[in-house]
């Protein structure tokens, strides 16, 4: 897949790899060597969506690139118009612009469109349209404002301007499926099949070398350190560094469990280091890039004793997308596993999961024998509560926010509502409020829950929860957290926000 930088480019790949089907994104900024590399390796390619007019971003390169070396191409939004305008359509501003539901009309019958109805609702996001098809194309569908909402050219290049990857698109995944049995393209694609091949990496890349692996008791990091330990034996050496940041019970539950599956860490008690550096700053993306410089710090004092060059993370794919790595993509936030790094970082990484979604890992995780208590964890992000407390993070203000988050859990569990939730968490807001406790007025902190559901945590939906449950957390919360006055519960998506609060 070309990626020009769409927000839902990520989320094609990711549908491609449901149905089974391996698929690699390369940026469209890629030299042109590296795109016709893998194009030539390829058996089809897709254009995915993109901010920009086609007009105005000077691609029509990789349109002509693909088309020269005749391969199945499938254009979706920016994808769609670009190939329309190689090809001699017109690609104009749209009599209205469409964005969300649309209504699409099937305009003729095509193997693309197999099994799916005249009329379906489509996730639409675009101000620009094709106007009028490619002389000697085929009409397949329109919608009001996309006169040519989809078309076929040749037997071997569509373009489609709705989101097939969306889950709002009423048969997307259909429209996919359909073009891979276009392609012939092998359904291979298997995670959990994978792990000798990644075990042969690692020890490719460590050779004969000794390796740190940074732990935290997730699925991603234990993963990887299983992986690494099969490659490296003893000269493996697993770390969970305590930075006094954790959820209450962490990081000692972890280490228990770790042990179970025969994962012998050591524990670093850095808190004290953590604390002093993160004193006075307040800034969201000053907080995790001060999390990351010391916490490569401590790795690097590690490293040192035990002799080690390389670090093993357990580093996955929304990661690398949300800290910028693609080029022209936007930093949402720095991961200290992937952006947050300092440069002179002196030990070497790998990686073995980077290219791997959350529920791949898994697969991989059973694959090995994971408890499903670590498969199932929700995840904390790297900073842990560092990035759940506004403002500067101070000892007294994780206490705070710890305490709201073990009655969060207690109650969700008791409920048994955590495995349909992605993450629910607390966050200490830096606002006040006034509240009433012993008929006596009280000036005092502020609470947020939230609670959402997803699948890879590229989107992610509001968690409805019971409102007695939301009750019940919130009385347990004013009455048993000292200076809490007040919860609120969190209602956005993603996006327009992330799942963590800062």
């Amino acid at each position: 897949m070309i990626d020009f930088g769409g927000q839902y480019a990520h989320l094609i790949m990711r549908r491609i790899r449901e149905l089974n089907v391996y698929s690699e994104i390369v940026s469209a900024y890629a030299s042109l060597e590296e795109l016709k590399e893998l194009m030539r390796g390829s058996r089809g390619v897709i254009l995915s969506g993109g901010p920009g007019s086609v007009w105005e971003q000077h691609h029509d390169y990789i349109v002509e690139m693909a088309l020269k070396e005749d391969k199945h191409l499938l254009g979706i939004c920016y994808g769609h118009q670009l190939i329309a305008k190689v090809l001699g359509g017109v690609v104009g501003k749209a009599p209205k612009p469409e964005f969300g539901p649309t209504l699409v009309t099937i305009k003729a019958k095509d193997p693309l469109f197999t099994g799916i109805p005249k009329f379906i609702s489509v996730w639409m996001s675009h101000n620009d349209s094709v106007l009028e098809p490619p002389k000697g194309a085929l009409l397949l569908a329109s919608s009001n404002n996309s006169p040519v909402a989809a078309f076929k050219f040749g037997s071997r290049v569509y373009g489609v301007q709705w989101h097939p990857e969306v889950a709002h698109t009423m048969y997307g995944i259909e429209l996919l499926n359909n073009w891979l049995r276009i392609v012939g393209t092998p359904r291979n694609w298997l995670p959990e099949v994978m792990v000798e091949n990644l075990v042969s990496k690692v020890r490719e890349a460590v050779k004969e070398s000794k390796a740190v692996a940074a732990v935290s008791g997730g699925v991603d990091s234990t993963v990887a350190a299983l992986i690494a330990r099969e490659a490296l034996g003893s000269r493996l050496h697993p770390v969970i560094i305590d930075h006094g940041l954790h959820p209450e019970g962490e990081p000692w539950r972890s280490i228990e469990l770790l042990r179970k599956i025969g994962l012998e860490v050591e524990l670093i008690d850095a808190s004290d280091r953590f604390y002093e550096a993160l004193r006075g700053v307040r800034d969201p993306e000053g907080k995790r890039r001060v999390f990351g410089a010391v916490y490569a710090k401590v790795l690097e004092d590690y490293a040192e004793r035990v002799e080690a060059e390389y670090l093993v993370q357990g580093t996955i794919y929304p990661d690398v997308i949300e800290s910028g790595a693609r080029p022209g993509a936007s930093i949402i936030k720095t991961h200290h596993n992937v952006a947050g790094l300092p440069s002179t970082f002196k030990l070497k990484l790998v990686e073995p999961l980077k290219w791997f979604y959350k529920d791949e890992v898994r697969r991989i995780a059973r694959k090995l024998k994971v408890p499903e208590e670590i498969i199932k964890r929700q995840p904390i992000p790297g900073p842990s509560l560092a990035v759940r407390v506004e403002g500067e993070v101070t000892r007294e203000k994780i206490g705070i926010v710890r305490k709201a988050d073990t009655i969060l859990r207690e109650e969700v569990e008791k409920e048994g509502l955590q495995d349909r939730l992605w993450q629910y968490f607390t966050v200490l807001l830096e606002s006040k409020a006034t509240g009433v406790k012993g008929d006596e007025r009280v000036y005092g902190h502020v609470i947020a829950v939230r609670a959402v559901i997803s699948v890879d945590a590229m989107t992610a939906s509001i968690a409805r929860l019971p409102w007695e449950v939301l009750e019940t957390i919130a009385s347990r919360i004013t009455s048993e957290v000292p200076g809490v006055v007040r919860v609120v519960y969190d209602l956005t998506s993603k996006p327009p926000a992330t799942i963590e609060w800062e």
